[in-house]
């Protein structure tokens, strides 16, 4: 395989298209399932069991998934085993008749994604060694991104040609068979993605390094004081601070910004490190009191910077990991790395919600205190990175 800086962008922009294709695909379907659930009686418990258990397994499988793949070395077996179940259980919700049956497959979608995402991510972060982890983590997320806006506007407009919500489901396996056809072109023209790195003698070693768990401590927080769209989503309709037709907007809009920010932030990593992901907490860290004290405008300036800081993570935080992190331990990481991710997340947003019953105000103080409580530890983690990068050179 040509290692050449031209051959890792190739095989970033084909991983893109296709996260860009499974996001047209599960994004699609995620925006339709709650009222479809309904349509075959599922009840308000039933949904959000379903919703709450599939992100649970969706991160929680990726502790095993990640060490499978670290111990096997077969990262596109995986890869395409994961993406196969991420994205044939959307159209087979096309021909259910009961709720229990679509509840088993919404949650087999999250699986796959589960147990492909360590092993994507760590190929991912082979070839970004090429072009700047975070400027290929930013492209990646960026494509993405694009899918997670075609996919629901997809669905509304089949919905509004009254296509029905099985008809939307049936459609979205022509995404679905694209991702996985891309995929497999991908595997075939880069069979060994790994070869994109040359090991790091600084992360050489048998575990995994304090920088790492540091970072996973500051994410941990940024993540549980991050609240969810649908929290923004129900105060916006309680208080009537815009129509149910113009919130969907809202969150358009901070996909959009989403995109944009993973490439500038993705670039900035590149250049300043850590500290880019200590400009964006220092945004993100605005949007709980402009959405949640704010007017119309003011939501909408708040979920520009809820955005940025979405993007932000979403290119910076993976990057940063490969840099942490030695080629061989790599999946492993990704794997614990999104579990801590995905639980603090969870248990920040049923914190907010119980604090969204008792006070506003104490919501807005746990989000942005979580957040700002980041810093200091991204401070300590860039401190603590370059400390170990000098270590060889003591050695020498």
């Amino acid at each position: 395989m040509e290692n050449s800086k031209n051959s890792a962008l190739k095989f970033i922009v084909l991983l893109g298209l296709v996260s860009l294709c499974a996001d047209i695909t599960y994004e699609g379907a995620r925006s339709i399932t709650g009222p479809f659930l309904a349509t075959l009686g599922a009840s308000a418990v039933a949904v959000g069991f379903v919703a709450g258990f599939g992100e649970l397994i969706g991160y929680g499988l990726r502790l095993f998934s990640g060490y499978v793949t670290d111990k096997t070395k077969k990262y596109w077996f995986i890869t395409i085993i994961g993406y196969a179940v991420n994205l044939i259980a959307v159209p087979l919700l096309a021909f259910v008749g009961r709720w229990e049956i679509a509840g088993a497959l919404i949650i087999m979608e999250r699986m796959g994604k589960a147990i492909r995402t360590p092993a994507r991510d760590a190929m991912l972060s082979y070839a970004t060694k090429k072009q700047g982890r975070g400027f290929g983590f930013g492209l990646h997320e960026a494509m993405d991104q694009i899918g997670a806006l075609t996919g629901p506007s997809l669905m509304a407009l089949v919905l509004y040609l009254k296509g029905g919500y099985r008809n939307g489901f049936a459609i979205l396996l022509v995404p679905a068979l694209f991702a996985i056809a891309i995929l497999l072109i991908a595997r075939y023209v880069y069979p060994n993605p790994h070869e994109f790195e040359i090991p790091t003698p600084a992360l050489k070693g048998k575990g995994l390094k304090r920088p790492f768990w540091l970072y996973l401590a500051a994410i941990s927080l940024v993540a549980a004081g991050y609240a969810d769209f649908p929290l923004i989503a129900y105060h916006c309709k309680k208080m009537a601070i815009a129509s149910d037709s113009f919130i969907p907007l809202f969150y358009t809009v901070a996909m959009g910004i989403d995109a944009i920010a993973a490439l500038i932030f993705g670039r900035l990593f590149d250049r300043i490190g850590m500290s880019a992901m200590i400009i964006a907490v220092a945004i993100s860290l605005l949007f709980a009191p402009m959405v949640f004290f704010g007017s119309l405008w003011m939501v909408f300036a708040g979920m520009l910077a809820w955005g940025i800081g979405m993007g932000a993570q979403e290119s910076i935080m993976r990057a940063a990991v490969a840099d942490m992190v030695p080629s061989e331990k790599r999946a492993s990481a990704y794997g614990i790395f999104n579990t801590g991710y995905g639980v603090f997340w969870f248990l920040g947003s049923v914190a907010m919600g119980f604090l969204y019953d008792i006070s506003i105000p104490l919501l807005v103080i746990f989000s942005v205190g979580a957040q700002f409580a980041a810093i200091p530890i991204f401070i300590w983690t860039k401190k603590s990175l370059a400390s170990v990068t000098r270590e060889p050179l003591k050695n020498v």
